[in-house]
């Protein structure tokens, strides 16, 4: 039995130490040339003037739930597009409530406005 995941430990175990080779090598043999330019902490071309605590709008994370949602029910959709023909007259009404579910909500988030950047 532990014969049939033995390719799969080797392959974890590879990976593994493939990169802490890489990790390791890279320590010994990279250029070793600080200064106090590169030791600056550095994001988006600006210098970080407030805390590294500061709290983001509500908004970002909604619009980020909003997209998560919608593009994994988008998802659903490729496999039925692709079988199509197989699964009939059913999967079409099904698929159509699916569609019609997902324009409501969409709706829904309109009129609450939550897509607006005020």
């Amino acid at each position: 039995m532990i014969e049939q995941y033995i390719p799969v430990i080797a392959m974890i175990v590879t990976g593994i130490l493939f990169g802490v080779v890489s990790v390791k090598a890279h320590e010994i043999l990279g250029p070793q040339r600080p200064n106090k330019s590169k030791e600056t902490p550095y994001e988006s071309g600006m210098e970080p003037v407030k805390s590294a605590h500061e709290r983001f709008s509500v908004k970002f994370y909604l619009v980020a739930m909003l997209f998560i949602l919608f593009d994994i029910e988008i998802v659903f959709m490729y496999p039925w597009a692709a079988s199509f023909r197989e699964l009939g007259g059913f999967a079409l009404w099904a698929m159509l409530l699916f569609i019609v579910t997902l324009f409501v909500g969409y709706i829904y988030i309109v009129k609450k406005k939550a897509l607006k950047w005020d």
